[in-house]
């Protein structure tokens, strides 16, 4: 019997758990940068079509108040808006091309959990 961290109806997803769902925006971020254009793609292309399901899923419960199975589930929908414009915008690129570096910036909130 495999161990599942998400709820029932997003079982496909689960692979995607140990990698993408993060809990702060660094770490997102981080998972972002040192990823390959592959990686990011697969991802993109996982998430994307489920991501109306996940919001409507999530959006059940208050912010805060997620049960753990939803609170994963937002996390791999905040690593989505993430790697979104990297794969529509980018081409791929797991950075931001012609830009500065992007650990200059530093997020006011980048290690507040969810």
């Amino acid at each position: 019997m495999s161990i599942t961290t998400l709820p029932k109806s997003f079982e496909v997803l689960e692979p995607l758990v140990p990698s993408w769902a993060l809990a702060t925006q660094n770490e997102r971020q981080q998972r972002r940068i040192h990823a390959s254009r592959g990686e990011l793609r697969a991802f993109y292309e996982a998430m994307l079509p489920r991501i109306e399901d996940i919001v409507s899923y999530v959006d059940r419960y208050p912010l805060g108040e997620l049960p753990p199975e939803a609170e994963r589930l937002f996390a791999l929908a905040l690593s989505l808006a993430e790697v979104a414009p990297h794969i529509e915008l980018y081409g791929g690129d797991p950075k931001v091309p012609h830009s500065f570096d992007e650990s200059r910036f530093v997020a006011d909130h980048g290690e507040q959990v969810l």
